[in-house]
């Protein structure tokens, strides 16, 4: 059974820090390219971040270049977003989403085979 998992999100006040975790099971990660999305209240779900399978490049959002970092331990079958620098307009339900091709620049909603079920991300004072 397929399954990604997130965890670590949280409240945090701007400036702050986070590191989400997607833990996936059912499948090997080295063979599946990763990305994280997020999706704000009233707003359509967007890209932030994806890591390749076949060298595992990163790829970012304009809005969070330079502040968030994506990650992936296939030993661990885990991929993480580290987020520094936190903004209020950054408060999202943050999703991970798995695709089985090689992929160039930021994965998009339509290509994603697997989702989990997403971790609330709170950016306040």
């Amino acid at each position: 059974q397929v399954q990604l998992v997130e965890s670590g999100g949280g409240l945090v006040q701007p400036g702050g820090s986070l590191r989400l975790s997607c833990a996936v099971s059912g499948f090997t990660l080295d063979d599946y390219t990763i990305g994280w999305f997020r999706q704000a209240p009233g707003k359509e779900r967007e890209g932030v971040a994806t890591t390749d399978r076949s060298d595992g490049s990163t790829y970012y959002a304009d809005t969070v270049k330079g502040r968030f970092t994506i990650s992936r331990d296939n030993r661990k079958n885990t991929v993480f977003l580290q987020m520094d620098k936190l903004r209020p307009e950054d408060t999202a339900v943050y999703y991970c989403a798995a695709d089985d091709t090689n992929y160039v620049g930021l994965l998009v909603i339509d290509e994603c085979d697997f989702w989990g079920q997403g971790t609330q991300v709170t950016v306040s004072s």
